[in-house]
């Protein structure tokens, strides 16, 4: 999304830097992405936009702070997953309220603004899209921003703030600007890394399609996955709309031209939410093409198996009906074949001719009475 516009370097929307120009201090290697053990990724203290020190604790960036406090100094200090402790002394240093220090620690928060004085507290769930697991990944970001300082308490490897940092420390006018032209910086960063997470989302749909289509079982439960996915990315972006409307507004700065980039990220904010809203009923479109393809494959067996067991059902009456037929016959022989002495039958002339005939009669019956059941 930012590919053509803020942020060029030795640009933006200030004055280029000139070559001649020096920097206050030399810059350190740029911020970790997340380091191992947690804690503090990043320090430094600025001066009208250059890096001035670059401390490596707490307390050297409160004392840096302090002494440069005449010149405009501001303090961005970067924090990973830290412990409570190091709140705690954020806290009593910048006069943090303790209900924006408890949601720091505990995170778990839904995007927001809140002010508390002269300090802005703003929660934001930035997502990263893992193409090896086809997954999205959410994390937490809390700011807090007053006047002089910005701290970031990142509780997820996104958004990526060593390319924020980078981007600012190449724009001495746009980070000259103060502690809100860094939030703006980091909620642009925030919405563009959304772009690559719509665009993974998009192509697994694709995917989906194709697999309920092709009469995967499987499609069922990647439907359900991903539809959780898309909730809890619409949790994300949707809040972001109304931060960004109240920044937009003047609720964090009275600087119109960020007021105007901010309403340029907000415009950005409400395309992404419109296709993830987009997404959301396709997938449920999905889902119910896939349940009738799947009850019109169920009703297709049904009728197969119903078909083949009618067919059994049949060629079973056929085998009965012959074996009624020819137990007849065997009935009778087995009856004059006991050889009684006082069977009349054995004696008589016509014994022989009335069995056969019995037989036949017999037999006979059965068949007629088969063929008319339909079993023959």
């Amino acid at each position: 999304m930012a590919g053509n516009r803020r942020f060029r370097p030795g640009g933006g929307f200030g004055r280029q830097l000139d070559v001649h120009e020096t920097r206050v201090g030399v810059p350190p290697p740029a911020e970790p992405a997340a380091p191992p053990s947690g804690g503090m990724a990043d320090s430094a203290v600025y001066i009208r936009g250059h890096r001035f020190a670059s401390p490596s604790g707490l307390a050297e960036t409160y004392r840096c702070l302090q002494e440069q406090e005449q010149d405009g100094a501001m303090a961005w200090i970067g924090l990973y997953r830290p412990d409570i402790d190091q709140i705690t002394s954020l806290a009593r240093e910048f006069r943090l309220h303790d209900l924006a220090v408890e949601d720091a620690i505990n995170a778990h928060q839904r995007p927001k603004l809140e002010r508390y004085g002269d300090t802005l507290f703003v929660v934001l769930r930035a997502a990263r899209y893992d193409d090896l697991r086809e997954e999205v990944e959410f994390s937490e970001l809390h700011l807090f921003i007053g006047s002089g300082f910005v701290v970031t308490v990142r509780h997820g490897e996104a958004p990526d703030l060593a390319a924020v940092r980078r981007r600012m420390e190449t724009d001495a006018p746009m980070l000259a600007r103060g502690p809100e032209a860094v939030l703006y910086a980091i909620l642009d960063q925030v919405v563009d890394g959304y772009a690559p997470v719509v665009a993974g989302l998009e192509n697994d749909i694709d995917e989906i399609e194709t697999q309920v289509f092709g009469g995967d079982p499987n499609a069922s439960r990647r439907i359900y996955g991903l539809s959780r996915e898309v909730i809890q990315f619409q949790r994300a972006a949707r809040p972001l709309l109304t931060v960004l409307g109240a920044l937009a507004d003047g609720a964090g700065s009275s600087d119109e031209e960020l007021r105007r980039y901010l309403r340029d990220v907000t415009d950005h904010l409400t395309q992404v939410v419109e296709r993830v809203d987009g997404f959301r009923h396709l997938l449920q479109n999905i889902l119910t093409v896939n349940a009738t393809l799947v009850s019109q494959q169920q009703n297709e067996e049904m009728r197969s198996l119903t078909a083949a067991s009618y067919a059994q059902n049949e060629e079973l009456k056929k085998v009965s009906s012959w074996a009624a037929i020819l137990f007849a016959p065997t009935l009778i022989g087995t009856v004059y074949g006991m050889n009684f002495v006082h069977m009349p039958e054995l004696n008589w002339r016509f014994g022989y001719l009335f069995a056969l005939l019995l037989m036949v009669l017999v037999c006979g019956t059965l068949y007629l009475v088969f063929k008319r059941r339909g079993w023959l």
